[in-house]
Parts: C-alpha cells; sequence; structure tokens
C-alpha cells in the first residue's frame, strides 16, 4: 500500500486560511469598538476606508499578475491588512494618509515580494511605519478621550468631513498620546507631571479600556487556538520586566510598567500584529526570543529614541531576524538524539 510521505507539521482539523483571517477580524472588534466609545466614529471610518482601498488595490495587482482574482480575495489577507492599518491610525488621519499607507502596505510590502506567504515584513506595520516617518504631523493627530470632553465626540457627518478635509478639525479635537505627554515632559518629575496632566491624571482610564478590549480579542484567538502563548506572553512579560527595572531605580524619571503596557499599542501588538504566522518566528523556542526582544526594543525606542510608541519598528525589526531565530533554535526531530542546528564545520 503506497504512503503518503508527508512532513510534519501535520494538520489535525480542516481549514482554511480564509478562516483563519476572519477569525482575527472577528477578534479586532472589541478594541474597534472600544476605539470608538472614546474617540468617536474616527477608527470605524478608518477601518472601512482602508477596507476599500485594500481590495481596490488588491483587485487590480492581482489582475497585474494575471492570477484568479476570486480566489485570492477569499483569504481575507487584504482586508485584515487594512483592518490591522486602520486600528492603528489616529481618529482624525486625513484620507489621503489611509490611501497612501494601504498602497504601501498592499502593492510594495505584499505584493511585491511574491504575495501571502512571501512577504519578509507585516504589511499593516510597513505601511505605518512609512506614515510615521513621512507624515508625522498628520499621525499624531489624536483625539482626546471622551470623558475628557464636555461637548463629546463628533458626529459622524463631522468626523467625515474633517477626515475627508472638507472642514478643519477643531483645535479642542486635538491632543497628545500619553506616550508622547510623557516622553516630552522637560525638566518636570514624573510625579509633577502625572499631577499637572489631565490626561495622564484622569484619562488613562480610556487606554486601560482599549488594551483591555484588545487582550480580550487577543484571548479569543489563544483559546480559538489560531496562535501559541509564546510570543504574546513573552513580549509583554520583557516589557513589564525590563520597564520596571528602571522604574525601580528611578520613578521620578521613568514610567511604571503598567503604563507601557497600557497606553499604546503593545497589547494591540502583542496580540495581532507580532503574532503573524508568516513573518514571525515559528519553533516555540524562537517564538520566546522573538517576542522578548520586541518587549526590550518597544522600551528602549520608546525611552531613549525619536518616536513616544515603537511597536511597529520593532516588529519590523523581528521581522528581519525571524530566519535567524528559526535557523538557531531548530527542534529536536524525532528519532534524533539532538536537533540540527547553527553553523557546520
Amino acid at each position: 500500500m503506497a504512503l503518503l510521505r508527508i512532513t510534519s507539521p501535520h494538520i489535525l482539523k480542516p481549514g482554511r486560511t480564509g478562516n483563519v483571517m476572519l477569525q482575527v477580524i472577528l477578534a479586532t472588534l472589541p478594541g474597534l469598538a472600544a476605539l470608538c466609545y472614546y474617540f468617536g466614529w474616527g477608527p470605524l471610518i478608518n477601518v472601512v476606508w482602508a477596507a476599500m482601498l485594500a481590495v481596490l488595490f488588491e483587485v487590480a495587482v492581482i489582475r497585474l499578475r494575471k492570477r484568479p482574482v476570486t480566489f485570492y480575495l477569499n483569504d481575507y489577507s487584504a482586508i485584515l491588512t487594512a483592518v490591522l492599518l486602520g486600528l492603528a491610525l489616529p481618529p482624525f488621519a486625513p484620507w489621503w494618509v489611509t490611501f497612501i499607507g494601504i498602497f504601501v502596505a498592499i502593492v510594495v510590502a505584499k505584493h511585491l515580494y511574491g504575495g501571502l506567504g512571501n512577504n519578509p515584513f507585516n504589511p499593516a506595520m510597513v505601511g505605518y511605519a512609512l506614515l510615521l516617518i513621512s507624515f508625522p504631523v498628520e499621525m499624531t493627530r489624536w483625539a482626546p478621550p471622551s470623558l475628557l470632553t464636555e461637548s463629546g465626540n463628533l458626529g459622524l457627518i463631522e468626523t467625515l468631513k474633517v477626515i475627508f478635509e472638507i472642514v478643519d478639525l477643531p483645535d479642542a479635537y486635538t491632543m497628545a498620546t500619553p506616550l508622547d505627554t510623557f516622553k516630552h515632559k522637560g525638566a518636570l518629575t514624573a510625579e509633577e507631571l502625572w499631577s499637572q496632566s489631565p490626561l495622564l491624571s484622569q484619562g488613562l482610564d480610556a487606554w486601560y479600556a482599549i488594551s483591555g478590549a484588545f487582550a480580550l480579542g487577543g484571548l479569543y484567538l489563544l483559546i480559538r487556538k489560531i496562535y501559541t502563548w509564546h510570543i504574546p506572553v513573552s513580549m509583554l512579560v520583557s516589557l513589564i520586566l525590563v520597564s520596571g527595572f528602571f522604574y525601580g531605580s528611578d520613578p521620578s524619571n521613568y514610567a511604571p510598567p503598567l503604563f507601557h503596557l497600557t497606553t499604546g499599542a503593545v497589547v494591540f501588538g502583542a496580540f495581532f500584529i507580532a503574532t503573524d504566522p508568516v513573518t514571525a518566528a515559528t519553533s516555540n523556542k524562537g517564538k520566546l526570543f522573538f517576542g522578548a526582544i520586541i518587549g526590550l526594543l518597544i522600551y528602549i525606542i520608546r525611552t531613549w529614541g525619536n518616536y513616544p510608541d515603537a511597536v511597529a519598528f520593532a516588529v519590523l525589526l523581528m521581522n528581519l531576524s525571524a530566519p535567524f531565530l528559526d535557523y538557531y533554535t531548530r527542534p529536536r526531530t524525532y528519532g534524533h538524539k539532538k536537533s540540527n542546528r547553527g553553523i557546520k564545520g
């Protein structure tokens, strides 16, 4: 009898790429809902606009490559990229910023390398990093959370007019993020800044809730076994340890671990960005190193670099290092005494 000579890993149940992508998109909904609750309609508009552009660019490139459009659209990878980038953008990011970001993510970071499965870098983070470097003003137009505004968030029509630049954004609806506020505290101590800044003394609950919502979505993906725990746990633990060390040594100049975990894109990045199976390390040991170094890089860039939130840069740097980690962390093959890894003489 002929046997199927198939190497591991072995799939224990049937599954499609499209189903996995849909599960991840579904898991982002609690975070999207929290963002809309605290910052208005902007995040939802960004996600919908980005998804429309992503499908448009995906179809155009697939036709240029003379591939079957329906087959490639059914993996929903373009829509997931759009959702992740849309969630990362500021609530009032201009329409053309999203346009450029999605173009770079889909056309350059994904299809230029051969499409899904061949891209070495996370497409959404490539688009985000380019936007952050190229358009720092537009990428820092964050709105104050609703609990700090007396009149509440802008309505749907008003937000659409701002995003599509029909009207100017009122100054009352722009503010720095907590990470940016803390990074540019100047000569103030952390205690002085905490007492003087309404954003830090009263507005952090919004970021706590948003991070909690994304953690809930990430827990759902772990339960569904979309990915393993190694990357998110090692990334979060690494950031907690390094930020706790510096905060414990000098609490007047450094922020506490909870601040680093919840006021930026760390939780979102740990569960939805760093775990990308195409661009992350694949062995369990490699995943632990992959996540831990991302957490370390986030703290280094945030504290001594030019950017207050460094998730995109840390993930992209480790995407570049993923093949190296996989090469040196190969697991032992069944039937062998030790793993076949490293440089041989």
